[in-house]
C-alpha cells in the first residue's frame, strides 16, 4: 500500500474515532501518531517533536496568562462597568456580547464565558426571559471573538506554524484582525437583534422568575415520622420525594431512624424540613452574610471526579454543597455515592467573599447570582502590563508568541502574581497532547502526498470559480469538517491542504490559510463542536437542535462574509 493511502487510512480512521466520541480526543491523536510510527510514516526521533512545537508551547503559555487575568477579576469589573444596568435588553445584550467578544480574542475562550456567564444570567432575569435567551448567544460571540487575533484560540497558531513552516514566517498579530473583525460584527449584529428571538422560550416570563429545581436528602427525625403523613405533608412544602436510603442502600419499608430522603424542590431544604417534620442535617456555620450560588461545573474544574463533601476540603471548610442538579433526579442515587462531573450544577452556600474566590479558582461557572471577586488593583495593574507587554513585544518588536508568553507565565509565577497550584492547572493539558500529536500526523499526511493528491481533487472541483467561491468553499468544507473534529486537529489536517489547494489555483495561500481559519471556529450547529457551546447546554435548557435553529443562519453569514471579506484584501 502506498504512503499515500496509508495516511489516508489512518487519518480516516481518526477520524471515525473523533466522530464516534466514545475515545478521548487526545487518547485519538496520540493512537493515530503510533499508528503512522508503526507502519513508517513518522520517523521515531521526529514523533514528540510537536511537544516542542512553538505553537504548542505559546498555547501553554497564554493559558496560564489568561488565567492570571481571570483570577485578577480586573475583566470581570469592566465587563460589569460597561454594561449600565438600567439600560434596554437588546442594548444591555448587544454590550455583553461584545465585552465577550472583546475578551475572547485575548484569553480562553471558556474563560471569557466564565466572566460573562453571570451577566447573561442577570440580563435575562431582570427582563423577565429565561437564560434561553442570553446564554446561547453569549457563548457564540465567544467563539467569534477568538478568530481576531493569533491567540484568541489554539487553532489560529496552528495555522500560523503552519504558515512558517510553508513560507518562512508565522502570521502577525493582527494578520486575521480585519476578517475576524468583520466577521464578528455581522454576527454580533445577527445575535443581538435576530438570533435570540429564533430560539424556543420554554418558560414564560413568570416561571423565568421561579426558582431553580434543586435535589438534596433529609433525615427522618429520633422521634420517626408517619409514612402516610409525610407525602402529604412534602406537597404543602412544595417538594417530591424520589428515593429513601438507609445505610446507601435503597428500601421500600417503613422509616426508621437516621434513614435519607432523596427529596427534590423549588425550595431550599431548611423550608422543606420545616414543613416535612424532616431534619436537614448539620451543616457549616455561616454568617449573616451566607449566600447560596448556583453554579455548574467546567471542564477543568479541580471538583470532577470528587464526592461533593469534597467541597469543604478543597475550600478549607468555608463553603458546602447544600443541594445538587437534575442529574442525581434522574440516577436516584444517595448523594455520598455520587461523583461530580463536568456539566453538573451545584448548589454552594458560604460568605459572598468565600464563594466569589473558590467560584473562580475552581473553574465554576455562576448562574444565578452575581458577585464577582473583588479586584486587587495593584496586583491586577500588574498583571495587565505583563499581559500587554507581551502583546506588544510580539507586534512591535517581532518576538514569538511562545517566547513573549512564556516569558510572561515565568515572569507571573516569579511576582507570586498567580498561585502556583493554578500554574499548571490553568493548562488544558487535553489540548496540548492533542496538538503535539496531531502535529507530526498532518504533517506526515503532507510528505506522504496524500494532501496533494486530495488538494487536487478539491483544486479540480473549485477550478473556475471566483476567488470568492474558492474561499467560501474552503471555508465552509473546514466548517463541516470541525462539527466531527476538534477544531485544532482540523486546522492540522486543512492548513496544509489549503495551501496546496491555493497554489494549484493561483490563490494568495493567506487568504486560503484565513478562511481555514474562519472555518476552524464557526461550529455553530451543534453543542459539541467547542466547548463553550457544550457548558451553556445545560443552565439554557438548550436542546441539540436549538444550536442549528439559531446557528445555520449565522454559518451562512460567517462564510458569506469571510469569503468576500477576503476577496477585497487579496484579490
Amino acid at each position: 500500500m502506498s504512503p499515500a493511502a496509508l495516511s489516508a487510512l489512518i487519518l480516516g480512521g481518526a477520524l471515525i474515532l473523533f466522530v464516534s466520541e466514545k475515545v478521548r480526543h487526545d487518547l485519538v491523536a496520540l493512537i493515530a501518531l503510533f499508528a503512522c510510527l508503526a507502519v513508517g510514516l513518522v520517523t521515531p526521533a521526529k514523533a514528540f517533536l510537536g511537544f516542542a512545537d512553538p505553537a504548542v508551547l505559546a498555547v501553554a503559555a497564554i493559558l496560564v496568562v489568561g488565567r492570571a487575568v481571570e483570577l485578577s477579576g480586573i475583566a470581570s469589573a469592566i465587563a460589569k462597568a460597561l454594561i449600565p444596568a438600567r439600560a434596554g435588553f437588546a442594548i444591555r445584550l448587544t454590550l455583553l456580547l461584545g465585552v465577550a467578544m472583546l475578551l475572547s480574542a485575548f484569553m480562553n475562550n471558556i474563560a471569557a464565558l466564565v466572566i460573562t456567564m453571570p451577566i447573561a444570567t442577570e440580563i435575562a432575569r431582570d427582563s423577565r426571559l429565561p437564560p434561553t435567551a442570553t446564554l446561547m448567544p453569549l457563548a457564540f460571540a465567544t467563539i467569534l471573538g477568538g478568530m481576531t487575533t493569533l491567540i484568541g484560540t489554539p487553532a489560529n497558531l496552528i495555522l500560523s506554524s503552519v504558515r512558517e513552516t510553508e513560507f518562512g514566517a508565522p502570521f502577525s498579530f493582527f494578520a486575521m484582525t480585519p476578517v475576524g473583525v468583520a466577521v464578528s460584527l455581522l454576527g454580533l449584529a445577527y445575535l443581538a437583534l435576530v438570533g435570540w428571538r429564533l430560539l424556543p422560550i420554554r418558560q414564560g416570563a413568570e416561571a423565568a422568575k421561579r426558582a431553580p429545581w434543586r435535589v438534596f436528602e433529609l433525615a427522618i427525625p429520633g422521634a420517626g415520622i408517619d409514612r402516610a403523613a409525610l407525602l402529604p405533608r412534602l406537597r404543602e412544602g412544595r417538594a417530591r420525594l424520589l428515593a429513601h436510603f438507609r445505610d446507601g442502600r435503597r428500601v421500600e419499608d417503613g422509616y426508621a431512624e437516621g434513614d435519607r430522603l432523596l427529596i427534590l424542590s423549588r425550595e431550599n431544604q431548611w423550608n422543606v424540613a420545616e414543613a416535612s417534620g424532616l431534619e436537614a442535617g448539620a451543616h457549616l456555620t455561616h454568617g449573616a452574610d451566607a449566600v447560596t450560588a448556583r453554579v455548574a461545573v467546567a471542564h477543568g474544574s479541580i471538583l470532577i471526579g470528587l464526592g461533593y463533601d469534597e467541597v469543604r476540603t478543597q475550600s478549607e471548610d468555608r463553603l458546602e454543597v447544600v443541594a445538587v442538579g437534575p442529574r442525581v433526579a434522574r440516577e436516584k442515587r444517595p448523594l455520598v455515592q455520587m461523583r461530580i462531573r463536568a456539566g453538573d450544577q451545584l448548589y454552594l452556600r458560604g460568605a459572598a467573599a468565600d464563594l466569589a474566590a473558590f467560584i473562580t479558582r475552581a473553574r465554576l461557572l455562576e448562574i444565578d447570582r452575581l458577585d464577582p471577586a473583588p479586584v486587587a488593583r495593584t496586583r491586577a495593574a500588574l498583571i495587565l502590563a505583563i499581559f500587554g507587554s507581551s502583546i506588544a513585544l510580539i507586534v512591535g518588536a517581532g518576538l514569538s508568541p511562545a517566547i513573549a508568553f512564556l516569558g510572561a507565565a515565568a515572569l507571573l509565577a516569579g511576582l507570586n502574581l498567580l498561585p502556583g497550584a493554578e500554574i499548571y492547572r490553568s493548562i488544558d493539558w487535553t489540548v496540548i497532547v492533542l496538538l503535539a500529536a496531531m502535529i507530526p500526523v498532518g504533517q506526515s499526511f503532507d510528505d506522504s502526498g496524500a494532501a496533494a493528491i486530495a488538494a487536487q481533487w478539491l483544486g479540480d472541483t473549485l477550478s473556475g470559480l471566483p476567488l470568492v467561491g474558492v474561499l467560501a468553499a474552503l471555508c465552509a468544507v473546514t466548517l463541516l469538517l470541525s462539527i466531527f473534529l476538534n477544531n485544532v486537529a482540523t486546522a492540522v489536517i486543512m492548513g496544509p491542504l489549503a495551501i496546496d489547494v491555493a497554489r494549484l489555483l493561483d490563490v494568495s495561500p493567506d487568504a486560503a490559510l484565513l478562511a481555514v481559519l474562519i472555518g476552524a471556529s464557526s461550529d455553530f450547529l451543534t453543542p459539541i463542536g467547542h466547548q463553550n457551546n457544550l457548558l451553556v447546554m445545560g443552565p439554557g435548557g438548550y436542546r441539540f437542535t436549538d444550536y442549528a435553529r439559531m446557528g445555520a443562519l449565522l454559518v451562512v453569514l460567517v462564510v458569506a462574509t469571510a469569503a468576500l471579506t477576503l476577496s477585497l484584501l487579496y484579490r
